[in-house]
């Protein structure tokens, strides 16, 4: 008697939830006995891929790595990132970011909490996000600083690809030191947002980012309001970099394209 085997099937993909997918990266440093930054918690996962770079000095680096497209619409993203006391952290990433339209049409969340604490460095250096037409993506970044944290954040975001119309880009940044509010601030952009683009927000420009920046030396000597770029209509970009009101300095730019922004960034960075 001969008996038939059922044919071998491929492996299948897992399925992703209707809603969309579910994701969270976790990030800590923390001090050795020699003073030296380790990254104890190093956890990615769906669209996270988080890779230890060749540290410098006793800082500890991670490079984000995109495994897959990400944020589509529908998408729970979230980063956490947290550098303990008397850490050095810095965070980078291989490639933009493209929020992107999804198969339901439901808006994404990218949200991002990092914790600085009591004499540490935070580095956050992501590279741009870019919004897609037909994307839809709310964005939220909380801060939380300790007295005598210090702080490097850079956001950048490109609004539309080459050749195409944004998509709906809603911000919120938040910064806190000792549980005080230092910043809290939204933006909004694409449809549905009335009049960013004209004049009075963004020019005409398709490209706007921030550098923030944060530490006891501001307490001691705040920041000179200084203006960066080139003069209005010279299509070069333009921003300003102004104290804010606590031990910290906000940068905030709008240029034509994300090369440009980032030179205006890099500009207030250098002082």
């Amino acid at each position: 008697m001969t008996r038939t085997l059922p044919r071998p099937t491929a492996p299948q993909a897992a399925a992703l939830p209707a809603g969309g997918l579910r994701a969270t990266a976790r990030i800590a440093a923390r001090a050795d006995a020699r003073g030296v930054s380790r990254l104890p918690v190093l956890d990615g996962g769906g669209p996270f891929a988080l890779r230890r770079v060749q540290s410098h000095a006793d800082q500890a680096r991670v490079c984000l790595i995109g495994a897959m497209s990400a944020p589509l619409g529908g998408d729970r993203l979230r980063i956490e990132a947290t550098a303990e006391a008397g850490t050095s952290l810095r965070i980078t990433a291989a490639a933009a970011t493209v929020a992107l339209p999804g198969r339901t049409g439901d808006l994404a969340t990218y949200d991002v909490h990092l914790t600085v604490g009591d004499g540490a460095l935070l580095e956050w250096l992501p590279e741009p996000l870019i919004s897609a037409e037909g994307s839809d993506l709310r964005m939220t970044t909380t801060i939380d600083l300790a007295p005598t944290a210090r702080l490097v954040f850079r956001e950048e975001q490109v609004l539309g690809r080459a050749g195409e119309h944004t998509g709906a880009l809603r911000s919120r940044l938040t910064l806190r030191q000792g549980g005080r509010t230092l910043l809290d601030q939204e933006t909004a952009y694409g449809p549905g947002a009335p009049g960013w683009d004209t004049s009075a927000v963004l020019g005409g420009h398709r490209a706007v980012g921030q550098l923030l920046l944060a530490g006891p030396e501001f307490g001691d000597k705040p920041a000179e309001v200084r203006l960066l770029g080139g003069t209005a209509g010279d299509g070069a970009g333009q921003g300003v970099l102004a104290p804010l009101a606590g031990p910290a300095a906000l940068a905030t730019a709008v240029a034509p394209d994300g090369l440009t922004l980032r030179r205006l960034l890099d500009a207030a960075a250098a002082g």
